[in-house]
């Protein structure tokens, strides 16, 4: 499957658009990673157990996103875009969406 962030394929030609494929998450943080953060926010720089926990949910997001789009039958997602948003205190929703197609 190509997964881009671009309109076209280059080289390719779109034979049909399929619809959104979309993917999404939603993630705590949990009391350990909070106690970390909260220790490194005293003395600064990244908080690597929230830098983690975001990269974990965007690649489940990606690959949620990627198996709606082959139920469709796609053999690409063009113009790929994440989002988030906060649930509630805590938790946030990870969104990957783009435009299933099927290719020629």
């Amino acid at each position: 499957m190509i997964l881009t962030t671009t309109e076209i394929i280059p080289n390719k030609d779109i034979a049909e658009i399929l619809g959104v494929a979309r993917g999404s998450t939603v993630r705590a943080r949990n009391v350990g990673r909070d106690i970390f953060a909260g220790l490194k926010s005293l003395v600064g720089g990244e908080i690597d157990e929230y830098t983690k926990l975001q990269a974990q949910a965007r690649e489940q997001a990606m690959e949620r996103m990627q198996k709606d789009a082959e139920r469709m039958g796609a053999d690409a997602i063009l113009n790929i875009r994440l989002t988030t948003s906060m649930v509630m205190q805590g938790a946030s929703e990870i969104l990957a969406y783009g435009t299933a197609v099927k290719l020629k």
